[in-house]
This record gives C-alpha cells, structure tokens and sequence, in this order.
C-alpha cells in the first residue's frame, strides 16, 4: 500500500478529502498519495503566516539562528531516510540525490551566517543637520511555487533566506515531486519551527491555490518554474504590489572556440549536459563548435556518452536516471524525431533502452549538424539531448549565442583569457561560466531576458526577503 502524507499548517499536519498520486518515475508504480489542498487549507496558511510572522520577524537573530541549526542538524540524522524518499520520487542516482538533499542543508546554515554579515550602511549628509542610515527588516509572508527538478535544492533555496531574514513561508512542491518535501515539512515541527513560520502545502489545482497570490498578505512571490508558468504566476499575483523572485526558463548557450581544450570541453559538457537526464535550468542547450575542431569534439563528446549508464539510486558507476514523467519523454523524442527530419545526424542515443522495459528511460543523445532554425535549438529541451551547432570565423558566434529569449547561463571554453572575458561581456546571461561550469550557494543564481528576475544564493537573494528602509535622525538645528 502506498504511503500516505500529510501537509504543514500553522504547525500541524493536515490531511485532505481527496489525493492525488505520486509516481516513480524508474518503475512506473504510484508509490504514495499526497492530499489535495481545499479552500480552507488556503485560507488557514495565510491565517497562521500572518499571525506567526508578528513573532517570528521580532525574534532576535540569535534565536533565529538556533531553531534554523536544530533544523539542518535534524535534517542531516535523518537524511539516508529523506534520500530514500527523493530517490523513489524522482529516480535520481544516488550522488545527484545527496547533492539535492546537501544544498536545503547547505542553503539553511549559508542564509543564517549571510545575515549576520547584513550591513546597516550610514549616507553622508552634506549639510552636516542628520544622521542617515540604513534599516533592513523582514519583508513578510513569503509565497514559493517548486519546479520538480531539485524538490530539495529548491526548497533550500527558498527557506533558507525566508528563514533567515524572519519572514513566514508558504511553500507549494510540484506534485510531481512533493514527498522529501513533505518529509522535511514533517521535521520542521520536531525541530521547534513556530507554528506557522514554514507552511508547506500540496495541490492539483492552480485554481484552489490562487488565492496564495491574490491575496494581500502575501508581501512576495517567489517561484522556480517555466517562463510560461512563470508570467501567468505574476499576473494573478498583482492584485496588489508584491515583489517578484522568479528563476524561469533557460536555453544555455556554450561557445568552444578553435584555440579550446576540446577533450576537456568536451567531458564538461556532456557531463553538466546529462546531469539530472537533462532536467537542469542550466543544462548546455545550444552547443556552438568551431568547424576546424567540430569533428574532435563530436567524437570526444559521444565517447564520454557512451560511458554513462542508465539506472537509479545506489547503482555504481556514471548513472543517468529516468526522466520525470512519460509524457516529457514524449516530447523529447519528437524534438530528437524532428531534428533529425530536418538535416541533424544521430551522433548518440536517440531511443528508448530496449532492456528498460519499465521506467521513462531516454538514452544520452547528442545530435549533430543541428540548425538554429530547429526546435531543438530554439525551446528549452528539458531532457538528454546535446545539439551541436558547427560555427565558422564568418560567424558573429556571440550573436549567435544572443539569438534567444532566455538569458540564464552561457559557457565558454577557451585557452584566451581575453577572449574568455569579452564573450563573458558581451553574452546576455545571467552567469557566464569559462571553462568550467561551476554553481556554489555564494554565487548569485537567476537570469536575464524571459529567464527570470530576482536571484537565488549568494547575499543579493537574502536582501530581497527585506526591506531596505532609510531613517534621518535631525542631528543639528
């Protein structure tokens, strides 16, 4: 029999009329039910936030800081039981599942440490009559909407500066993947979270959930997700001024220039590529090789394909999971199907595994050849495929890697530092990364263009949970 979950409201675990089910994804068995929120779940979430926020945001950041402790130190006794459950969810390998699960822990003891570094900086007066400075304070209730990618990096992301900063939160995980959250919901209380400081609620349905938008205690909306999903978000939501974080579509771009370690380039690639089967934000989606090196690198890239391994959980080797569900499988093959029927070559992959008779198995594929007129060059793939886009010297390459709406990352491999730094200039994305992909909870996350506004990680997400207030104290008559 499956599991039964409950949700996280004004610290107490509430179960619904109705549920809907949860899936593995590497076996195709439902393998929990999750209730579905009803109208008074909504109404009591924004109740017990508002309420708890009047404490919690008056509670000194000491005190803060040990509830937040006993709650990563919590987490971490429980954590090969909360991998269990992300695993069986999301059919992630185990060294992707324990990044998932360290980043909530991660971003939790980061956002607490960062506020203690919160500057209350002093303008000058020129007249010499007051004195000015700077007042930070928690923002408010904090609404955050899960992309089911990373269930728990995602709600790290999120909590952690909520948290920290002494906002309330209520926090919705995709359906798709809603059970480690749940879990970690669960924790929440054991560890001495006020009641109503951390909401965590799940639902089928964005109309029962609109009322979290629509409503005037919600000071900020925050939300991992598609740019579509993302905009029509925001436009429910202003029924009155609220502040928007939103980390939204992406369609990476990477540049290999002619003088780029392309054994190296290669393996950076096609590793970031088909981390997560390719359900990564920031997965390379339009790979640009110079021609006079696109012939090494194809065959570099699909040597290192060839050594990753379809499987899930504690399986040795370089492991690739399912992907979520069949129907994104779905639309990856016609991506690959269609490409193909315009001109792009099968370098890799490309199918189904014959001996993965259950689970939404996709192998690695990299295409060649591709075009940028192709859907695979243009849409957010989403999956395990790696197009590859040969580019001459007549090229105008970062003109290239422009030609999109999304602007969240963009990789460069090059053995010039100054060709490094001009293309990192002048490429339109939120992070450029030369040489090396590299993501660290320092370092702010979020894009430019139709991929988002705001940030995650890094000091800049913290000072969006705040409010930045200017005091003038008459000093001198």
């Amino acid at each position: 029999m499956s599991k039964q979950y409950k949700m996280l409201i004004g610290g107490e675990l509430v179960t619904a009329k109705t549920t809907f089910s949860v899936v593995n994804p590497a076996t195709e068995e439902v393998i929990a039910e999750v209730p579905d929120a009803e109208p008074a779940h909504i109404e009591d979430c924004l109740k017990s936030a508002d309420k708890a926020f009047a404490s919690w945001s008056k509670t000194s950041l000491a005190e803060r800081e040990k509830i937040i402790l006993d709650y990563a130190n919590l987490l971490e006794k429980n954590k090969d039981e909360i991998i269990d459950i992300l695993i069986s969810e999301t059919g992630k390998p185990i060294e992707n599942a324990e990044y998932d699960f360290g980043m909530l822990v991660t971003c939790l003891k980061f956002f607490i440490e960062e506020a203690k570094r919160l500057d209350t900086p002093v303008i000058n007066d020129p007249d010499g009559r007051f004195h000015h400075y700077i007042s930070r304070q928690p923002l408010g209730i904090v609404v955050g909407y899960l992309a089911w990618n990373f269930p728990l990096l995602n709600i790290g992301y999120k909590i952690g500066p909520s948290l920290a900063a002494g906002c309330c939160a209520i926090i919705k995980p995709s359906q798709v993947t809603p059970m480690a959250t749940l879990r970690c919901a669960e924790l929440a209380i054991e560890a001495g979270i006020p009641a109503g400081v951390l909401n965590v609620i799940t639902s089928n349905n964005y109309d029962i959930t609109n009322p979290l938008l629509t409503s005037d205690l919600t000071s900020m909306f925050t939300m991992i997700g598609s740019t579509k999903a993302g905009v029509k978000a925001m436009q429910t939501a202003c029924t009155s001024v609220k502040h928007f974080s939103v980390e939204l579509g992406g369609n990476a771009p990477v540049i290999v220039y002619d003088d780029a370690d392309v054994e190296k380039a290669a393996e950076k690639i096609v590793g970031l590529k088909f981390a997560n089967s390719g359900q990564v934000c920031v997965s390379p989606n339009r790979v640009f090789v110079h021609q006079s090196i696109y012939e090494k690198f194809l065959s570099s890239a699909r040597k290192h394909a060839k050594q990753i391994k379809l499987g899930v959980g504690r399986q040795e080797g370089n492991i690739m999971g399912p992907m979520m569900t069949d129907k994104e499988r779905q639309r990856v093959i016609g991506l690959i199907e269609k490409a193909i029927a315009q001109g792009a070559n099968l370098v890799a992959g490309g199918s189904v595994p014959s001996d993965k008779q259950k689970g939404f198995y996709l192998e690695p594929t990299i295409l060649s050849d591709v075009s940028l007129d192709m859907a695979v060059a243009n849409d957010e793939i989403f999956g395990p495929v790696l197009p590859v886009i040969p580019y001459s010297d007549s090229d105008d390459i970062i003109e290239l890697a422009n030609d999109n709406q999304y602007g969240l990352s963009a990789y460069v491999f090059t053995e010039s530092l100054k060709r490094g730094m001009q293309a990192a200039e002048n490429i339109q994305a939120g992070s450029v990364c030369i040489n090396e992909p590299h993501y660290s909870v320092q370092l702010p996350h979020g894009g430019l263009k139709q991929s988002g506004v705001g940030k995650d990680c890094s000091r800049y997400s913290l000072q969006e949970y705040l409010t930045l207030k200017r005091v003038s104290v008459l000093i001198k008559d």
